[in-house]
C-alpha cells in the first residue's frame, strides 16, 4: 500500500482519508485502492541523519556506532540491518528512501486549528472541555481546515490533556479528512517502546493522518512529578529519535543509550505513513537546528507577539537550517497564532486578555514560578510583559478586514506553509470560537489569498 505524504498541496489532501474509524470493522486498510494514497516522494528528509554531529548542540562530538547503522539504514542498506539478514521488500525500500531523499513540493498556505485544551473555570467538567474540542474538530474538518493539533501538558490547568494522541484516535472516529497533529508529544516523559507502538496505532486508526509534533518540554512542574531529570531533556529526546526511527524502519532493533537501553524488540504496530511527518516545536535555535538536523519540520508559535518577532524567528530558522547545510524547503515552517474575528473592540479585548493569561501561565510553568490557588494557576505578570493594547494590536483579532491585513503581513514575514489558529483561549465561549473557525475560512482566507496573489 502506497502512503500519504504530509507535504500535498490542499487539493489533493482534500481526496484523501476517507475512510473514519467507524467504517474499519468491516473494511479492511488492505483493502483500500492504491488510488487513495500517494508515494511520500514530497516528505521532508523525516530520517536522514547526518554524517557526523547529529545530536542538539554539545551533547556528543561524534556519531555512535548505533547512529551510525541509523545513517546505513537511511542511506539504502536496509537489507543488512533486517532479522537474519533477510532482505526488505523493495517497494518498502523505494518508500524510505524517497521520504528521507526528496524535498518538498511547493504548495499553497492551508489553515489549521490548534487546541490547548485549556480551562480557566475550576469548576468545568472536563468531559466539556474535551467535547467542545471534538465540536470544533468537527466544524474545522467540515470547514476544510487541513490540520486539528492537540496539546500535550500534566497536572494543572494550563491544559488538561495528557494524551494528544488519543485525541487523535478519538478525532479520527468523528472526522473524514482533516489530518491531526499532535503538539506536541512530550518525548521524555515517555517510555519509548510504548510510545512508538502507540503513534503507529494512531496512525493506522486515523487512516495515515496523523502528523507527529515532538518536543523536548519545557515545564519543569511537570518533570519533577515524572521523575524526570529536565536538565537532561535535549539528550533524551536526541536517543529518542534515534529510536523511533529504528522502531519504524526495521523488523527488529535493538539500542544502547546513556538514557534508553532496548533489547532486541520487534513493534507489531505499523504506521500507514512511511515516513511520518515529524515537527520539532521550539522557539530556540537548538530546536530549529536539531530539525533541520534530523530532516524534521519546524513548528513554533508567535506567542503574544508581533510580526516583529514572527520575522526574527523567521530569521532564526533560515540561519539554524543554513548552519546545518539543510535545504529551507524542508522547513515546511508551520506557525501557531492566537485569533479572534469580532467587529466589537470590547471582544477583541477581553479574547486578548484571555491570549494574555494563557501566556502567563505558560510563562510561570516554564521559568517553575508557577503560583496554585486551590487547583488553579495564578496568571501571574511575565517580565517584560507587553500592555494589553500592544497584545490586542499585535494578534490576529479584529474584524474579517483588520485580521486579512494582519495574517497578510505575518505570512509575509514568517513564509509558513501551514498556520494553526487558537481560537479557544481561556474563557472565550465555545460559540465565539467557532464563528472565528467560520469566518476565516469563508471570509479571511479568500482576502489573503487574493492579496498574496498580487504581490
Amino acid at each position: 500500500m502506497n502512503c500519504t505524504s504530509g507535504s500535498m498541496s490542499s487539493a489533493n489532501r482534500t481526496g484523501l482519508c476517507m475512510i473514519s474509524l467507524l467504517s474499519f470493522p468491516s473494511r479492511s486498510l488492505d483493502r483500500v485502492s492504491p488510488e487513495s494514497y500517494r508515494v511520500a516522494g514530497s516528505c521532508a528528509a523525516i530520517l536522514k541523519r547526518p554524517s557526523a554531529v547529529a545530536t542538539l548542540p554539545g551533547l556528543r562530538a561524534k556519531i555512535s556506532p548505533r547512529r551510525a547503522e541509523v545513517k546505513r539504514l537511511q542511506d539504502g542498506e536496509r537489507g543488512a540491518m533486517t532479522r537474519a539478514g533477510a532482505p526488505e521488500p523493495e517497494g518498502a525500500k523505494v518508500a524510505y528512501a524517497r521520504g528521507g531523499e526528496a524535498e518538498l513540493e511547493d504548495e499553497a498556505m492551508d489553515f489549521g486549528i490548534f487546541n490547548l485544551m485549556g480551562s480557566r473555570e475550576a469548576d468545568k467538567p472536563t468531559a466539556q472541555v474535551f467535547g467542545e474540542v471534538a465540536e470544533q474538530t468537527r466544524l474545522a474538518d467540515a470547514l476544510g481546515y487541513t490540520i486539528a493539533w492537540f496539546a500535550e501538558h500534566h497536572f494543572s490547568n494550563y491544559c488538561l490533556c495528557a494524551s494528544p494522541l488519543m485525541m487523535v484516535a478519538h478525532c479520527a472516529s468523528i472526522t473524514k479528512q482533516i489530518r491531526l497533529g499532535t503538539a506536541v508529544v512530550v518525548l521524555p516523559l515517555y517510555n519509548p517502546a510504548r510510545l512508538a507502538a502507540e503513534i503507529a496505532t494512531a496512525d493506522a486508526l486515523s487512516n495515515g493522518r496523523l502528523m507527529l509534533g515532538i518536543g523536548a518540554g519545557y515545564q519543569p512542574y511537570e518533570f519533577e512529578r515524572f521523575g524526570v531529570d529536565i536538565a537532561q531533556n535535549l539528550e533524551m529526546t536526541d536517543e529518542f529519535c534515534d529510536i523511533l526511527d529504528l522502531a519504524f524502519s526495521r523488523d527488529f532493533f535493538s539500542y544502547k543509550g546513556k538514557h534508553y537501553q532496548m533489547p532486541e524488540t520487534h513493534i507489531p504496530s505499523r504506521p500507514v505513513q512511511t515516513p511520518l511527518p515529524i515537527y520539532v516545536a521550539g522557539h530556540t535555535q537548538a530546536m530549529f537546528r536539531a530539525a533541520a538536523r534530523h530532516g524534521y519540520r519546524v513548528l513554533t508559535s508567535g506567542r503574544v507577539g508581533g510580526v516583529k518577532l514572527l520575522a526574527a524567528q523567521y530569521a532564526d530558522i533560515v540561519a539554524a537550517f543554513a548552519a546545518e547545510k539543510a535545504p529551507l524547503s524542508r522547513a515546511h515552517i508551520t506557525v501557531n497564532r492566537f485569533a479572534h474575528i469580532t467587529d466589537r473592540r470590547e471582544d477583541g479585548m477581553r479574547f486578548a486578555e484571555n491570549a494574555r493569561y494563557q501566556s502567563r501561565l505558560a510563562s510561570s510553568l516554564r521559568r517553575r514560578q508557577e503560583v496554585m490557588r486551590g487547583t488553579v494557576l495564578v496568571d501571574v505578570p511575565f517580565p517584560d510583559e507587553p500592555p494589553l493594547e500592544t497584545i490586542h494590536n499585535d494578534l490576529l483579532i479584529g474584524d474579517v478586514e483588520t485580521v486579512a491585513e494582519k495574517l497578510v503581513a505575518e505570512i509575509r514575514a514568517t513564509k509558513p506553509v501551514h498556520v494553526c489558529f487558537s481560537f479557544k483561549v481561556g474563557n472565550t465561549p465555545h460559540k465565539a470560537a467557532m464563528r472565528s473557525m467560520e469566518l476565516m475560512i469563508g471570509e479571511v482566507k479568500p482576502r489573503v489569498e487574493k492579496a498574496l496573489e498580487r504581490a
